[in-house]
């Protein structure tokens, strides 16, 4: 039975502690769209939109409405792209129609333009993967993702040398906007199917027809409560977090049925993650520096992260019957204030992104390089994000940004939640000998369960 004082408190978070949920994710399955011609799989492809998610936006309005409670996105993901054509031209059409589609539903984004190489690559796959530059140039609310290694199958490294030089072609396609192309462009290691989460949401195919997937948030209300053990011990930061997590989690389920209730679609799962974004008091750096860190990337931040994604799970699971997605903390670095202030007073570094990667959500994310890193580079930097995933059966990811025409000291603006990214050094000792070895890096011992 909820009580008065728990209604105020609820109040309280969104008004004051920017407490909200980040996402509502229609997941579609495009399975049943495929056609003899690439036109009439596109058509398929958008009527089939249109009727599933033509109520999206308008229902998560009203929810906003009748509950007070902030949705801040609405968005769609779908069947990964390349599994519905065969031919570059096909594919580019496909991602027109997606974009034509998300702009109608009036969605915030659409993902699914993905393919899943983590053992190798069909010939529709390697067409696939060719047209990702221009897909995500040519439009604006389309969103990609591509899985190059898991902990079952290792790590696919032509897959991950033919990425580096996808997002030096993509940031170069979108150099007038700081390559702003690579934003909605995440490369992963054991990526999941029921993800809410731009840029890497794509709707997997062991999901069902169509689902709903809510993805909460609530960094400034962990700090706050936080605010209030000062000096406590971290078994009592660690309990806070937890019962804190479990409230937000609640707010997450409950509009995750209304949503699934109006719409007449399954409820799939919350997403446990804490989201930040480029507000003032609304930042995952900030609740670790509440933790006692001057500032985030000191000696004591990997720690102070594990503790805080392990708690925020502990807290969700409980909070929700089905709980998927990524859960735990995000760290992209352009989107969190205190990140940016980090990167900015040189307390936070590449390499230290890469070891929080172990305890956290995803990893290097949203991560701005200078423009004239190469493309070989970017996929030793890769390797060794996947690599972490593979070894440590996680979800892990890398988001990256070559600025064009940017070095070490500028700042590059994507505006909204995407917010503003510092230019960070990076290694310059040569990696191409490594990366151009290709093959695949076998898959861990542990990966053999069965």
């Amino acid at each position: 039975m909820i009580n008065t004082s728990e209604i105020l408190e609820t109040i309280n978070m969104i008004r004051q502690e920017h407490l909200d949920v980040r996402t509502i994710t229609m997941g579609i399955s495009l399975l049943d769209c495929v056609r003899q011609s690439g036109r009439e799989t596109a058509d398929a492809c958008y009527d089939k939109i249109m009727r599933l998610a033509g109520r999206l936006v308008e229902t998560g309005c009203a929810i906003e409405k009748d509950f007070g409670i902030p949705i801040i996105n609405k968005r769609i993901s779908v069947t990964p792209i390349s599994m519905l054509a065969h031919k570059a031209e096909d594919f580019l059409l496909l991602a027109r129609t997606l974009d034509r589609a998300a702009k109608d539903t009036g969605v915030n984004f659409i993902g699914g333009y993905s393919a899943l190489v983590q053992k190798g690559f069909t010939k529709g796959e390697a067409a696939f993967l060719s047209t990702i530059p221009e897909a995500l140039a040519t439009t604006q609310l389309v969103c990609s993702s591509v899985n190059v290694a898991s902990t079952r199958a290792g790590i696919h490294m032509d897959a991950v040398a033919e990425m580096g030089r996808i997002i030096k072609d993509t940031a170069a396609r979108t150099a007038d906007s700081g390559g702003f192309g690579c934003a909605k462009l995440v490369v992963f290691a054991n990526a999941v199917e029921d993800n809410p989460f731009m840029a890497g949401a794509f709707h997997g195919v062991g999901e069902p027809e169509c689902v709903i997937n809510v993805g909460v948030s609530g960094p400034g209300v962990v700090k706050c409560a936080l605010e209030k053990v000062k000096g406590a011990d971290l078994g009592t930061v660690a309990e806070t977090i937890k019962k804190t997590a479990f409230k937000i989690t609640r707010m997450g389920q409950l509009v995750a049925a209304e949503a699934s209730h109006r719409l007449g679609v399954p409820f799939g799962i919350v997403d446990l993650s804490l989201a930040p974004t480029p507000a003032v008091g609304d930042s995952v750096a900030h609740i670790l520096e509440e933790m006692g860190l001057e500032k985030c990337g000191a000696p004591g931040t990997t720690a102070a992260l594990a503790l805080l994604n392990d708690a925020v799970k502990k807290g969700g699971v409980m909070a929700s019957s089905y709980v998927g997605g990524l859960s735990g903390a995000f760290i992209p670095v352009s989107e969190d204030a205190g990140m940016i202030d980090a990167v900015q007073c040189g307390a936070l570094s590449l390499e230290k992104l890469e070891a929080m990667t172990c305890v956290c959500s995803v990893g290097i994310d949203m991560v701005v390089v200078p423009g004239d890193t190469t493309a070989e580079t970017i996929s030793g930097i890769l390797a060794d994000e996947v690599a972490l995933g593979v070894v440590n059966t996680k979800t892990t990811a890398l988001r990256i940004i070559p600025a064009p025409g940017k070095s070490v000291g500028d700042v590059v603006d994507f505006g909204g939640l995407l917010g503003t990214g510092p230019v960070m050094p990076v290694n310059r000792f040569d990696c191409s000998a490594f990366v151009r070895r290709g093959g695949r890096i076998p898959a861990p011992m542990h990966s053999l369960k069965n």
